[in-house]
């Protein structure tokens, strides 16, 4: 974790083979559909610990029509936390509690954000924008809440012609619906 400012985490629901979590491989109905009061305690929880959600643009504008009109669990964080939204043609985003554009370089903008005092930052949608994040070495842990389904299709999350990225497990926790939540730190000896 950082000495100084604040770390990049980037959460991420996943399929038992690597995929992400969308409507058209029947994943999003597969995490739906889990009821896991252990689980969902949990993940609350972290948001709660986040100091702002990082997020691209079409996720911002899926989320912002959906987190203030809903009620589940995660809505309070997800609509109390600030947001900071990666765009470049977004004009304004003032529709959905305490949000800013981040419009610069990603790894100026991230680093920017990380050097400021608070809690630390959550990547928390955007299959994309994630990669991004990734490809560009910017996170600093990964927590992974595997789902106890295979895809078979669907994007995977680390880009693919990279090379092996070496990851160092930091924290696992199996929960009594299957999911299983897995921390990682980019491990530095890869």
């Amino acid at each position: 974790m950082a000495e100084n400012g604040r770390d990049l985490v980037l959460s991420y629901h996943v399929s038992i083979d690597g995929k992400s979590v969308d409507a058209g491989n029947g994943m999003r109905a597969v995490m739906e559909s889990i009821d896991d009061p252990e689980q969902e305690r949990a993940y609350v929880q972290q948001l709660w610990e986040a100091g702002a959600f990082l997020m691209g643009r079409t996720s911002y504008e899926a989320m912002k029509g959906f987190w203030p009109v809903v009620d589940h669990p995660s809505a309070a964080p997800m609509n109390e936390i600030p947001k900071v939204v990666f765009s470049r043609t977004l004009a304004s985003a003032d529709e959905w509690g305490p949000t800013t554009i981040a419009a610069g370089d990603l790894a100026d903008e991230v680093a920017r954000l990380k050097a400021q005092a608070g809690k630390d930052l959550f990547a928390i949608a955007g299959d994309s924008f994630q990669r991004s994040l990734i490809a560009a070495g910017l996170v600093d842990e990964y927590r992974l809440w595997v789902l106890p389904a295979a895809a078979g299709s669907g994007t995977a999350l680390f880009p693919e012609g990279e090379g092996p990225l070496r990851l160092r497990l930091r924290a696992s926790t199996a929960y009594p619906s299957g999911v299983l939540e897995l921390r990682y730190a980019p491990d530095d000896r890869g």
